[in-house]
């Protein structure tokens, strides 16, 4: 088999080598005037650079300044109670930046230091609790790599191809390892009471956002969590502690997390009766649809990551993921899902993760019209948007995990069709 791969990629490279007349004229005017960005001294050469104390806590370089969330002025009144976009088009790998994974308020994001916050516990328990930051520290602590989805993550597509760009079609997502406190040591010790079957969680800022969870979900992978990528959370993502619910919609992620109220039923709060529900065609809503079904997005080639260098080797890459479970495969298409090949993960999937995809190939340079189609370890199979609004109709905001199609045109520029 081996040296099967090594011939296949050799055919690969010579492909790349005579990839068009366009490239032969360059490698000639090449060969004629050398580069004299090889050939001769540079200035960040013949100089000194930034001692160690110039930046004291790193950011990017000015060449990556267009690497930033970005938001849609005309989705909300007002920035405030709204969202912005994690610019998953320019990123690779899996893990977001803190500084690039995407906010949602509602009600702006607070300055909450640690020494003035506090937690409660109550309802349903032997001894009502208020634990400090400090006493959360003392608590055996966890570390696991999560992604954390809006529910309303492409949720303007429903009825179609709207905004043109993968930031903002499927950017409502991030992708950190999150340290903290199992959710079940803190109930264990303030001693919940069996009959109790949900807790409700309760934000410090101005909304109050609460939501119901099973008890259920509690005791099994929630943290009450307070650092992220290894270092404290930004204050947009809910400094000093916000709560993670792996694979579950972001909304019950909530953020300065003040109250954990053990209660017989659930709490039937605003976000989760007239918010964060699914309306069907017929007009009824179901609600406690919670977890993120496998869903996948080609992030490169798309609308703001166009193709600069005519036909050639091209690689194909994207994100996919489910709440479910583990990405097990991700089949890709270059005709609009007339036929399939099947992209080569970046490493295994874990559960409620982002996953990284891969597919090279040779592009001649005609239009492809891309997708892709993830699978998780349940053996859920992502839909197309025709099967999807089959079961949902077009009334949806929320769960929309549609297929995903770009349109790449011969001059490199990629455009926001739907091929369903």
């Amino acid at each position: 088999m081996a040296p099967r791969k090594t011939a296949n990629r050799r055919a690969f490279l010579r492909g790349a080598a005579t990839a068009g007349l366009g490239a032969m004229a360059a490698r000639s005017a090449a060969a004629q005037s050398p580069d004299p960005l090889i050939v001769e001294p540079q200035p960040w050469a013949q100089g000194l650079g930034d001692g160690v104390d110039v930046t004291r806590y790193g950011l990017p370089i000015r060449f990556e300044q267009d690497v930033v969330r970005r938001n849609v002025p005309w989705l909300t009144a007002d920035t405030i109670s709204s969202i912005n976009f994690t610019p998953i088009h320019a990123l690779d790998g899996t893990i977001t930046p803190q500084g690039c994974a995407f906010e949602r308020h509602h009600s702006g994001a607070i300055e909450l230091s640690k020494q003035d916050y506090r937690l409660m516990v109550n309802g349903l328990v032997d001894r009502p609790l208020v634990f400090t930051y400090a006493d959360l520290e003392r608590f055996p602590r966890e570390n696991h790599v999560y992604f954390c989805e809006c529910a309303a993550n492409s949720g303007m597509e429903w009825a179609g191809a709207q905004l043109n760009g993968a930031q903002f079609t499927h950017g409502m997502i991030h992708n950190m390892e999150y340290t903290g406190v199992p959710l079940r040591l803190l109930l264990e010790e303030a001693g919940y009471d069996p009959a109790g079957k949900w807790v409700y969680v309760e934000g410090a800022d101005a909304s109050s956002n609460g939501r119901s969870i099973p008890m259920e979900k509690a005791l099994d992978d929630v943290l009450v969590a307070f650092k992220a990528t290894g270092e404290a959370l930004r204050k947009e993502h809910g400094y000093p502690v916000r709560l993670v619910v792996p694979g579950w919609e972001g909304n019950l992620w909530v953020k300065w997390l003040r109250r954990i109220e053990v209660t017989d039923a659930a709490v039937e709060s605003r976000e989760e009766t007239s918010k964060y529900t699914d309306t069907l065609a017929d007009g009824s809503s179901r609600k406690w649809t919670w977890a993120m079904d496998a869903k996948s997005v080609i992030t490169a080639p798309s609308p703001q990551s166009p193709v600069p260098h005519g036909a050639g080797p091209l690689v194909i890459t994207g994100l996919a993921w489910s709440g479910r479970g583990a990405i097990t495969r991700v089949d890709v298409s270059t005709d609009g899902g007339a036929s399939w090949q099947t992209a080569r993960l970046a490493q295994k999937g874990t559960p409620m993760a982002l996953t990284r995809f891969y597919l090279d190939v040779q592009w001649d340079g005609t239009e492809m019209l891309l997708q892709s189609r993830a699978m998780d370890d349940t053996g859920y199979v992502q839909p197309t948007k025709t099967q999807l609004r089959a079961v949902r109709g077009l009334n949806s905001v929320y769960h929309n995990n549609g297929i995903q199609t770009w349109w790449l045109h011969a001059d490199g520029s990629v455009e926001n069709v739907e091929v369903s």
